[in-house]
């Protein structure tokens, strides 16, 4: 990666983290349970920067929630959650990218409809995973499978992506946001 794409995925981190953070910390539905909106500045960094950039904005941008849930509450996860969440939301981040990238979004070309599509069946990777990780990972650190907390999780999970998966349809059909990203970062070579 050049300067640029680090830059980038530098700023997206920290928005993911931000996002994380504030969501987080205002929005608890139950104990162990909250609203996260990190995933905004991943898909973004999937839109623009590709499956890499996005892998990577999710990890970085989902640590402050792995520390969130694995230390700063009842669950006794510990450092399971803090690389645990990570990882799925990396997953997330690689799948969209892939997927955003098929379906040419970011490009100003008319196709931001599909931007709804693609960011929810980015999702399934990490919802699959997340299932995975209450029911089976969580035994690492001798915690009884975590079952119960699956039908909180995965529907909450959904409702978020579903709405930002509106939000990066709007952004990815914006040729004004995509001319400030790419005068900003030069992530995509100019079309003449």
């Amino acid at each position: 990666m050049d300067a640029k794409q680090i830059a980038f995925v530098a700023v997206l981190s920290a928005l993911g983290t931000v996002l994380s953070t504030i969501s987080l910390g205002v929005v608890p539905i139950v104990p162990n349970v909250a609203l996260d909106l990190s995933h905004v500045a991943t898909f973004v960094a999937a839109i623009f920067g590709g499956p890499l950039m996005g892998g990577i904005v999710g990890f970085l941008g989902g640590i402050y929630a792995g520390y969130y849930f694995g230390f700063g509450s009842t669950s006794g996860l510990g450092f399971l959650s803090l690389i645990g969440i990570p990882i799925g939301k990396a997953m997330t981040g690689l799948v969209a990218g892939f997927l955003y990238k098929r379906f040419k979004l970011g490009s100003g070309s008319g196709r931001s409809i599909y931007a709804i599509p693609a960011t929810l069946l980015a999702y399934v990777p990490e919802s699959l995973y997340t299932v995975f990780y209450f029911l089976y990972v969580v035994t690492l650190v001798n915690i009884p499978s975590m079952f119960f907390m699956i039908p909180l999780v995965i529907p909450k999970g959904w409702l978020e992506i579903a709405v930002m998966s509106i939000l990066m349809s709007a952004l990815a059909g914006n040729k004004g946001f995509i001319e400030a990203v790419n005068r900003l970062f030069y992530l995509q070579k100019s079309k003449k």
